[in-house]
């Protein structure tokens, strides 16, 4: 289990770092309703990123993803592309960032959060885990290193719960200052917010040319075994 707990690592930190997510749950919290639609926004990516990462081991296991106590050739493939995909994600976003300190125009949707409602909150944390194309792409490796670990079904769904828990640190961050940190909480929020914002692109475009890097290169060594 330890050797796949350190396969899925990279991935699980990927997501953990999520800007525009992040963003998301800081504007959550600054609203009237914080408390309750920032904690749900935080269920709903649970939710999200664990549904992905069952249904992988669901299809995986009856489709042979392992042979001879490795990986199957075409788990080799499935990695190798998730890589590639990674890194033309990374170099998207390093075209699109933005120069100087100005902060970038956030995604349109931002601007209703002041009026989301609970259902809302855990809909848009689902949607951001489970179908934002770089939280897809990593959770779709992480569970496909699971799927062929050589692991019963018990210890499978124990270092799936471990990346869903490390893949959900980014947003608890925000949620823990805002519960702790007292008179200032609103202000370190805010210059996250404005941190998280301007780099937001060079941050996604590092993590995951680095982190595609290393998904080809796994998918290379399974597939010349």
């Amino acid at each position: 289990m330890g050797a796949a707990i350190g396969e899925i690592l990279p991935t699980a930190i990927g997501v953990a770092i999520s800007p525009i997510p992040i963003i998301a749950v800081v504007l959550m919290l600054s609203t009237l309703e914080g408390k309750r639609n920032g904690v749900a926004f935080l269920i709903g990516w649970l939710i999200g990123l664990g549904l992905v990462g069952v249904i992988v081991l669901l299809v995986a296991d009856p489709a042979g993803a392992s042979e001879d106590g490795g990986p199957a050739t075409w788990v080799g493939w499935l990695i190798l592309v998730l890589g590639l995909v990674a890194v033309l994600i990374g170099i998207r976003s390093w075209q699109g960032r933005p120069r100087g300190d100005e902060e970038p125009p956030m995604p349109n949707w931002m601007a209703a959060i002041n009026q989301f409602t609970l259902g809302k909150s855990i809909g848009l944390g689902f949607l951001l885990a489970a179908l934002n194309p770089k939280n897809l792409t990593l959770t779709l490796a992480a569970a496909a290193a699971i799927a062929t670990a050589g692991l019963s079904n018990t210890d499978e769904y124990i270092v799936l719960a471990i990346f869903v828990l490390i893949g959900t640190i980014g947003l608890a961050i925000p949620i823990g200052i805002y519960f702790l940190g007292g008179d200032t909480a609103d202000e370190t929020l805010a210059e996250l917010r404005h941190w998280l914002a301007v780099n937001n692109a060079t941050i996604m475009a590092v993590l995951m040319v680095v982190i595609g890097a290393k998904l080809v290169g796994s998918g290379m060594q399974v597939i010349s075994v």
